[in-house]
């Protein structure tokens, strides 16, 4: 949430799985200029055991180059930095208790994204990096814990993808050794070309002109493609041949002495190389450009369109309720008394920031779609809709603070589910969740009868509401309904009281 407004800078951090990037832009004029980027080979991914866990080595790495990119953005306000976590925190079972020091150590708020998400804001990092094009073309990014493909056409992502599997994991799960043979990177190639089979209809030559490559195995192997001659400036099909050659004969990745190739990519760099190979197989690529630009340059612009109101979540929002035939009025009347009620009390509950308003408009608007699947315990079906479906520009901390909404939107609040949110959501989520059920119920007409004006008044964990005394004998259903919530949101530890 953000506490402060947008500063004149801005930033955007990437917990990937091999390396955290950060990038720093100057707002100005209405444009974006980078004034930082940094980068570590932190090898998050390395540190994740057969059961998740991420090891101490790995978590202790991971905060002090947290600690270290803390101390770049000390001064900008939160909300104006923007900080994500990607496959390996998606996966790690101590990635909570992880997320809290790690939070601690920049300074400000992580978010763990999903696959398709991270494809999407990639490929606006490569949409805004290179020539504009409204030519259908593949982008192609292996992290270390991942490989998301992603079509689109300008700065529009039309088909996404993410593959588990990455340049760490296919390293660890097969070269762990370093040993290098025909028959492993064959065997890893089998591997890599499984895990492709199932998209190569959706992501074959015949949907896209021109091919590109994004973030540290792409720009890695064309390094190596182009300083030993076997190709310019791209990545060429027949180049693999000859990398896959120098590796063969090496026997062991210490040994593989290729011009362009780094000491901190050499550990994973075979198994980068054999799932970019396997791509070039399987989808039909014959030359890929390198683009500069990848899920860091895609978050500071994804922010920066938040600043400008050009928040791609509104989107979802929209698509989601047609999607699932939300009654639009009904909605707007909701959202537009929930939101005078937040305006009453917002000073009383700590709630002045805006982005509560927005919240508590989309839970609005969104609180029966779970009505398309069944009337019985729809409140259910919404939230398990919100916490599970790919929505563009969602965290799935975002995604469960919606669902956590609509989940108690109507029936008992026991605040239950409240309480699985992160601890500082949870008491501004209770009471965006009671003033969600009070404008439901005086909606509960279902038509545009104007409401009379009334007053909130809230104390602590007491919310009161006053009503005219003759609108409310002409409304004795609305009584009856006002008595029911009452009884509804006690057992959250909330009282409803009516005056």
């Amino acid at each position: 949430m953000t506490d402060n407004p947008i500063s004149e800078t801005v930033a955007a951090v990437d917990l990937g799985s091999n390396s955290f990037h950060m990038i720093v832009c100057r707002v100005s004029d209405g444009r974006l200029q980078v004034v930082d980027k940094l980068r570590e080979m932190v090898r998050l991914a390395d540190g994740l055991d057969k059961d998740k866990n991420l090891s101490p080595e790995a978590q202790a790495r991971a905060l002090a180059c947290l600690q270290r990119f803390g101390q770049r953005v000390a001064g900008i306000p939160r909300g104006s930095v923007r900080a994500v976590g990607t496959n390996t925190l998606r996966t790690a079972r101590t990635s909570g208790d992880f997320l809290a020091e790690a939070e601690q150590a920049l300074g400000h708020p992580i978010e763990i994204i999903s696959g398709v998400e991270e494809a999407r804001i990639i490929y606006l990092g490569v949409a805004h990096s290179t020539a504009a094009s409204d030519e259908p073309r593949l982008v192609i990014d292996i992290g270390g814990g991942s490989t998301e493909l992603i079509i689109g056409k300008g700065f529009q992502p039309q088909t996404m993808e993410s593959l588990y599997m990455g340049c760490v994991s296919m390293s660890k799960r097969f070269f762990a050794d370093g040993k290098l043979s025909r028959k492993r990177l064959h065997k890893a190639e089998l591997a890599a070309l499984q895990e492709l089979e199932p998209v190569v209809t959706r992501f074959d030559s015949s949907h896209w002109l021109h091919a590109i490559g994004a973030s540290g195995t792409a720009r890695s192997i064309a390094k190596v493609m182009n300083a030993n001659g076997w190709c310019e400036d791209c990545i060429h099909r027949d180049g693999f041949a000859h990398v896959l050659d120098a590796m063969a004969e090496a026997g062991h990745i210490d040994e593989l002495e290729l011009a362009g190739l780094s000491d901190d990519r050499r550990p994973v760099f075979a198994g980068g190389l054999i799932i970019l190979h396997a791509a070039f197989k399987a989808l039909g690529i014959e030359r890929m450009q390198v683009s500069d630009g990848a899920l860091r340059e895609g978050l500071i612009h994804d922010l920066f369109g938040r600043i400008r109101h050009e928040d791609v979540r509104d989107g979802s929002v929209r698509a989601l309720a047609k999607r699932y035939h939300v009654e639009a009025a009904q909605a707007k009347r909701v959202s537009k008394t929930a939101r005078n009620c937040l305006s009453m009390v917002s000073v009383a509950w700590g709630l002045t920031d805006p982005d509560w308003q927005q919240w508590l408009n989309w839970a609005a608007r969104l609180y029966e779609i779970g009505l398309d699947i069944a009337h019985s315990q729809y409140q259910k079906h919404g939230a398990y809709i919100l916490a599970n479906a790919d929505l563009a520009g969602f965290s799935q901390q975002e995604q469960e603070l919606l669902a956590t909404l609509v989940r108690g939107h109507r029936r008992k609040l026991s605040g239950k589910y409240i309480k699985l949110l992160p601890e500082h959501w949870q008491t501004p989520a209770l009471r965006l969740t009671v003033l969600l059920r009070l404008a439901i119920t005086l909606h509960r007409n279902r038509t545009d009868q104007v409401l009379p004006p009334f007053q909130l008044l809230a104390e602590g964990d007491r919310l009161t509401i006053t009503l005219p005394d003759a609108w409310l004998e002409q409304h004795p259903l609305l009584q009856v309904d006002l008595a029911q919530e009452i009884e509804f949101i006690a057992p959250s530890g909330m009282e409803l009281v009516l005056s």
